[in-house]
């Protein structure tokens, strides 16, 4: 009985510890991020944290499906970076394989962090993928070029707070749920914010809450909020600030016709020199107080289980 003892004490202290620690000059339980997380097992029965300390991490990072309830916490948000430099056409790598970090397993939590694609502009180029629902993201930078972030499948729901997120064309797209509140979105040249995919019967797509839409770049004067990947794609933009870059028409249809017909495109409050109700393309539509009500974070992504990113 000791011996047995002796060979499961390894395994039940894997099994309990719900913190690891992440740092490259071997100070911690790992030197990668990806081997922490491979250390963890399958579905967990409590959250764990993978503290991760200032660094700059080149890694193609996979946290799978049954990897679920994980923190990834960073030391400092501008010194902790996870980066790769995939794209659609490098090799055998398409848009959905070209990500740095991918997120498939529910219940996944990322602050102070930097996701990163710095491949440049070379075409579809994702940072940060995530499939995974009642995903949560504070406080973190996203940056990239074209598709940065893929906010991917329909029945995954997605909140971001106190992020900053960059990019160039279509560079928070898919068909997801998602909530974008006090963040920095960051165009990069003359393009496209948003391409949603919303499916037709999902009751929400992308909502930004009182965001503030920047630029520095001499190359983005005039900038879409949004196209439809999908003809009943959903963004709303509510009490954001918009700068002088964005089109005085705000949205484009991506030389689809009929998806003016089926899209939501809307804004509520809108403020700064970019926002121009009475210019917007006829189809678009400025909410009613009663309507955008309903656009409350925990309202937005209840689902069928209720649930809250602030609990």
């Amino acid at each position: 009985m000791p011996f047995l003892l002796l060979i499961c004490l390894p395994f039940l202290a894997l099994a309990q510890q719900k913190k690891l620690v992440v740092a490259q000059d071997g100070s911690g339980d790992h030197t990668t991020i990806q081997s922490a997380v491979d250390a963890i097992p399958a579905f967990p029965n409590e959250r764990i944290e993978i503290h991760i300390k200032n660094g700059t991490y080149r890694e193609k990072l996979v946290i799978s499906s049954w990897k679920t309830k994980l923190s990834f916490i960073g030391e400092d948000r501008d010194k902790t970076i996870i980066v790769w430099n995939d794209y659609s056409g490098k090799g055998n790598i398409n848009t959905f394989t070209s990500y740095t970090v991918l997120v498939q397993g529910n219940e996944f939590r990322a602050e102070n962090l930097t996701f990163q694609n710095d491949a440049g502009p070379v075409g579809q180029a994702v940072a940060l993928h995530v499939e995974a629902d009642r995903c949560v993201f504070q406080n973190c930078r996203i940056l990239g070029d074209q598709d940065t972030v893929y906010a991917g499948v329909d029945n995954s729901r997605q909140y971001y707070k106190d992020c900053y997120i960059e990019g160039t064309t279509d560079f928070i797209f898919g068909p997801a749920t998602v909530v974008f509140e006090n963040c920095t979105i960051h165009c990069k040249k003359n393009s496209y914010i948003t391409a949603a995919s919303t499916p037709q019967n999902q009751p929400y797509g992308f909502v930004f809450l009182n965001c503030n839409i920047t630029t520095a770049a001499p190359e983005a004067t005039k900038v879409y909020l949004g196209r439809p990947w999908r003809p009943y794609a959903q963004t709303v933009f509510l009490n954001t600030r918009l700068g002088t870059h964005i089109r005085p028409e705000g949205w484009h249809n991506w030389n689809k016709p009929d998806a003016e017909k089926t899209t939501l495109y809307a804004e509520y409050r809108s403020s700064g020199p970019g926002a121009a109700p009475e210019k917007r393309v006829a189809w678009s539509k400025q909410l009613s107080r009663k309507e955008a009500r309903k656009y409350k974070p925990e309202l937005v992504l209840a689902g069928q289980d209720k649930w809250n990113p602030h609990k």
